[in-house]
């Protein structure tokens, strides 16, 4: 009887495990592939893969051409769930790198080389507004600009910030609100509006979650810097 009792206890901790993970998956919106591509090619022959289920940098379906760095990346879920970062299949940003946080999270990244330069996030709900400017203000010519928002990132937005990330190449910054969901690549000394970027603005008839608007996901190839 007591044997019983423990299996039924233990099946249900499994269960109760099996949905949180599920759970987390559903916010997070990810494709769970479990890495398909190197399961399947040490059960079945090279030729028989399917090419549909490839994967390249940062999981992309397609690889970048010469002279790109290859990017993925997703706003944070409500307040639950931080942004992810990942650029030529390096995490540079993440709730698992716990280098994440309220605000507008920023990865800066050197455009010849690849190399990450500086992570950081601002607190744009509770925070100051002045560190984020002079940190825009710091960013040198050459630099790629990823931004993601997670929370709230406009509440402490003033004019003086939206200018300095326009002229990073965004074209929507001046209407980011209370908290819409965001995420940017751009980057510093840039001479036209950049291609990467995705907005959605806090709704009640349309939001995903209760409060927050779905998360945003991004993926493309960004050109190297060649001077």
């Amino acid at each position: 009887m007591f044997r019983a009792s423990g299996i039924l206890k233990l099946a249900a901790l499994i269960f109760a495990f099996l949905l949180v993970v599920f759970l987390a998956f559903q916010i997070l919106e990810i494709n769970v592939d479990f890495k398909l591509p190197s399961v399947i090619s040490r059960s079945m022959p090279s030729n028989t893969i399917p090419t549909n289920s490839i994967k390249y940098k940062c999981g992309l379906s397609k690889a970048c051409p010469a002279g790109h760095f290859a990017f993925k990346m997703a706003s944070g879920a409500a307040s639950v769930v931080g942004p992810r970062i990942c650029l030529e299949d390096k995490l540079l940003m993440s709730g698992v790198k716990n280098n994440v946080g309220r605000g507008i999270n920023v990865a800066l990244v050197n455009g010849k080389t690849g190399d990450v330069v500086k992570t950081e996030y601002f607190d744009m709900w509770a925070g100051d507004v002045a560190p984020f400017i002079t940190f825009l203000k710091g960013i040198e010519d050459g630099t790629i600009v990823m931004m993601a928002s997670f929370d709230d990132s406009a509440t402490k937005l003033n004019d003086e910030a939206r200018k300095l990330i326009a002229d990073l190449g965004s074209s929507t910054i001046n209407n980011l609100g209370f908290r819409d969901n965001w995420i940017f690549v751009g980057g510093k000394g840039i001479r036209t509006k950049t291609p990467f970027e995705q907005h959605i603005k806090n709704s009640a008839e349309t939001n995903k979650f209760e409060g927050w608007p779905e998360v945003l996901e991004m993926e493309g190839c960004i050109p190297q810097r060649q001077d």
